[in-house]
């Protein structure tokens, strides 16, 4: 009994461990990732198993699941600018899923372990958005709506890319009906549509000619057959009737000969029958005579009325076959300069409307701009304004006095505008009879200078004619009376001095 219970102990304890490792081996199925995480051989973070299966060690080891579930994503995408700059709108479905690659399985492991199916469509479809707009940025609008195989190709190129790098794969690309706001992909669909009708157009005219011209030659060939058979029915006739008159005769002659023989015996029987032989051979040869009109008839009329029948119905029908030939071609050109005018048109209105645009902007920015020129003139004007009621105010409200403070600041402009009237002055040479010096001991030369500088505009005269008085510190105008002039003396010799 003491051997038992140890021995029952010991088949307990390996049958649960049999039980516990046997709980610890995993098998993945085909549609799961199995991520072995913790301490891994290799010195990496994790081992992905699709298929077979591992044994997970426990303490040291953990496992988790990754669900290779396709995951259809659709991508509304709206205002993507194109190598053209027009904004397209490119809907289209995408089908993703957590790659088997070697490698890429790793990188879902990294990023992707512990997250739910939302949450992993969310994370492609933020980079499926970027991709496209990528794509589609390097490509024109003719090719982003006409190529669709191209652009399926560059959008899987540029998408797988940068989804292996999340561990993802791309499965299936769907690109729907492609649109554009400036309706320059519609522009395009009714110049390829209008191009097809014409076309079309085209080829009917040119059956509906062809039918017209193979109906024609049928006519003609059925006049020119019909002609003949009537022709060839009168020939009968003509020659059904000869003969009938020939045998008429003969009959005729042959009566004649048995009257003449029956009455050889008399003579005046005889002379009746030989003037009947007559009569009879003169009605054979009127009969003959007709018979030869009647050949010649046939034989030289009848092909010439056939043949001018003829010739009138190749005449019709060649004319009818120009004619539709005519009118086919003159459609097709019609419906070609329809067509050249649509697409025109097209053209030259989506031009009008670039320019319309461009002029709209342009007088946008123009009128912003003489609005802030107009607001900087009033901020000024507002300013100066201001300055000047500042002014009256610090003069006691006296718009004499705050008139004359404003005056004050502008005469430096004053006094540089009076110095400018002899600026400009060209004098080349000046010339002073001087006789000596005078009364005041001022020679004439100096009289000369003196006046020519008492000429100019004197300053309180100048504001004065302003309406303002300036004030006594500033010089006051003395009054000027006419000196007396001396008259040299006789033995004064006048001296000539030139400047």
């Amino acid at each position: 009994m003491e051997i038992l219970i140890p021995a029952a102990i010991l088949f307990l304890f390996f049958v649960a461990t049999i039980i516990a490792f046997a709980s610890r081996y995993k098998r993945c199925p085909s549609d799961r990732l199995l991520v072995v995480y913790g301490k891994v051989a290799g010195g990496k973070s994790a081992n992905c198993y699709h298929g077979g299966a591992a044994f997970i060690w426990p303490v040291i080891q953990g496992y988790q699941w990754l669900d290779l579930t396709p995951l259809p994503i659709d991508i509304r995408l709206e205002g993507a600018l194109s190598k053209q700059n027009i904004r397209v709108n490119t809907p289209s479905t995408f089908t993703v899923g957590i790659s088997t690659e070697p490698g890429v399985m790793e990188n879902a492991a990294e990023r992707m372990l512990g997250l739910g199916l939302a949450e992993i469509k969310e994370l492609a479809k933020d980079i499926i958005f970027g991709q496209m707009r990528v794509v589609i940025a390097t490509m024109d609008i003719e090719e982003i709506n006409a190529d669709r195989d191209k652009l399926i190709a560059n959008i899987s190129t540029g998408v797988e890319v940068e989804l292996k790098k999340v561990g993802l794969r791309l499965i299936n690309v769907n690109v729907q009906d492609i649109t554009d706001e400036s309706g320059y992909i519609n522009a395009l669909g009714q110049e390829a549509a209008s191009k097809a009708i014409a076309e079309a157009k085209v080829k009917v005219a040119q059956a509906e000619r062809d039918g017209d011209i193979g109906a024609a030659e049928a006519a003609r060939d059925q006049r020119v057959r019909v002609a003949d058979a009537n022709a060839k029915a009168t020939d009968g006739e003509n020659t059904a009737t000869v003969e009938i008159a020939n045998s008429n005769a003969d009959r005729r002659m042959k009566e004649a000969e048995a009257e003449r023989s029956a009455s050889a015996a008399e003579k005046v029987k005889a002379a009746q029958a030989l003037q009947e032989a007559y009569a009879a051979e003169q009605t054979s040869e009127i009969e003959r005579a007709k018979r030869e009109k009647a050949t010649q008839q046939a034989n030289i009329i009848v092909p010439a009325e056939i043949a001018k029948e003829k010739a009138i119905v190749d005449a019709e029908a060649s004319a009818e076959s120009v004619r539709r030939t005519q009118m086919g071609e003159a459609d097709a050109v019609r419906l070609d300069k329809q067509a050249e005018a649509d697409g025109l048109k097209a053209v030259k209105q989506a031009e009008a409307d670039g320019l319309r645009f461009k002029l709209t902007a342009e007088a946008d920015g123009t009128r912003l701009k003489l609005l802030a020129e107009a607001e900087g003139v009033e901020a000024v004007l507002t300013k100066k304004a201001k300055g000047f009621t500042d002014i009256v105010n610090s003069a006691g409200n006296d718009k004499q006095l705050a008139s004359m403070l404003l005056m004050i600041e502008q005469l430096p402009k004053l006094v540089e505008e009076q110095a400018k009237a002899i600026s400009n002055l060209k004098i080349d040479k000046i010339t002073v009879w001087d006789n000596g010096k005078g009364k005041d001991g001022k020679g004439s030369t100096a009289d000369f200078l003196s006046g020519m500088i008492g000429s100019l505009p004197p300053l309180h005269e100048i504001t004065k004619n302003a309406g303002i008085e300036l004030p006594e510190f500033l010089g006051k105008l003395a009054e000027q009376e006419a000196a007396p002039k001396e008259v040299p003396a006789d033995d004064e010799a006048p001296e000539k001095t030139e400047k």
